[in-house]
């Protein structure tokens, strides 16, 4: 059994809005706090409010802070008290690379070391609180993976630290980069640094529902309450189970077209393209057309739901004049993903119930080059503590 949490974020995404989201769908508001309290912080306060957003009752999670004022950390200043915490594993492992992913994108955009980004508003114990927050539920409710929909993102500007910043802000931006995004008619800043920054380090993939039976929803509310949709995190929580005989499978479309006035250099662009709006794989395979001109088909295959936007990027991409598609089932090894520390880095694994563990390569890079050492000795740490962390 894979314990897994699917967020539906069409109308955004907030730390605040996840975790409410979890604690609607059931995880024991005392064992969460429980879990946060272990921080060596004082000051806060976790309450959940019953509230209606467009409608549907949902939770809001709100963290208090009463004196903490303006407090801006610096991420080895966060770094520490998540050290200094007898956190459960996974939480350590799953709150670390959140607040990592966002110290790597501010201090590209501010052109410092990550160490010395001063998080401003993430940096205040109530995001601290929520990040955590958000991972301790995960962990009461045993989830082993996470899914994510789509991230609606609004417009306009939002008031930061540095000014107004137009929506989404720089920060989350760059969060958002290779995932699937939405954008919606919404004069509101609707993703939120600390949320994108849970959903894209936490979640394995992004799509429609996959395959579970059902235990438990759940709605977060956001704090604003809009005029033409509920303002909420939907969570669906459930079980991928084993089955007998052939395993289920996934409905998956297959996107193709023959290219043959294409350069390599847009052949892989256009490939990263795929790949960054949603497809599951993308690749390009040599064959030979008409009159024996050399040419490549671009293959992409999708959940049916992205289709449509998949096949304007095809064609936008490559200038194709038409792509021909196939309606497939793939069938996916069950598996768990699991975060392993190396050298003070996190690294997402892969496991099967078999054994085979898979390692998320490009946070081996990442950790390989923070450490100063060959990728391949990474690789082999990571998938040695992947294995001692079966289930």
């Amino acid at each position: 059994m894979t314990r897994t949490a699917w967020f539906g974020c069409s109308t955004g995404v907030a730390g605040d809005m996840l975790l409410g989201a979890l604690l609607d769908a059931g995880a024991d508001l005392d064992e969460v706090r429980g879990i946060v309290d272990r921080l060596p912080v004082d000051g806060w306060a976790l309450r959940v409010e019953p509230v209606l957003r467009g409608g549907i009752a949902a939770t809001r999670a709100v963290v208090l802070t009463p004196g903490e004022g303006h407090h801006h950390r610096t991420w080895s200043t966060i770094r520490a008290l998540l050290a200094d915490a007898p956190l459960p594993p996974r939480v350590h492992a799953r709150a670390h690379a959140a607040f990592l992913a966002i110290a790597e994108v501010e201090g590209a955009l501010h052109r410092v070391p990550p160490d010395e980004v001063h998080f401003h508003e993430v940096g205040a114990l109530d995001a601290i609180v929520d990040v955590v927050g958000v991972c301790a539920a995960l962990e009461v409710l045993g989830i082993d993976e996470v899914v994510g929909s789509p991230v609606a993102t609004g417009h306009g500007t939002v008031g930061a630290a540095h000014g107004q910043l137009p929506v989404p802000a720089p920060a989350t931006a760059r969060l958002l980069v290779g995932l699937p995004v939405l954008g919606v008619d919404v004069p509101f800043e609707l993703a939120t640094p600390t949320g994108v920054a849970l959903l894209r380090t936490l979640a394995t993939s992004f799509g429609a529902v996959p395959p579970l039976t059902v235990s438990a929803t759940g709605f977060g509310a956001g704090g604003r309450e809009l005029d033409d949709r509920p303002n909420v995190v939907q969570v669906l929580v459930g079980d991928r189970a084993a089955t007998g005989g052939e395993p289920a499978g996934q409905p998956t479309v297959l996107l193709e077209a023959n290219v043959d006035d294409v350069t390599g250099e847009v052949l892989a662009h256009a490939i990263a393209r795929l790949l960054a709006a949603g497809a599951h794989d993308a690749w390009i395979t040599p064959i030979v057309m008409k009159k024996g001109r050399p040419a490549h088909t671009v293959s992409a295959l999708a959940d049916p739901a992205q289709a449509a936007a998949l096949i304007a990027l095809l064609m936008a991409e490559t200038g194709t004049l038409g792509v021909r598609s196939q309606s497939l089932t793939k069938f996916p090894a069950p598996r768990t993903t699991e975060v392993v520390d190396v050298g003070g880095h996190p690294v997402r694994v892969k496991v099967t119930p078999e054994g085979r563990v898979k390692v998320e390569f490009d946070d081996a890079l990442a950790a390989a080059e923070a450490l100063g050492v060959p990728v391949r000795d990474v690789l082999i740490r990571a998938e040695a503590d992947g294995q001692a962390a079966r289930p």
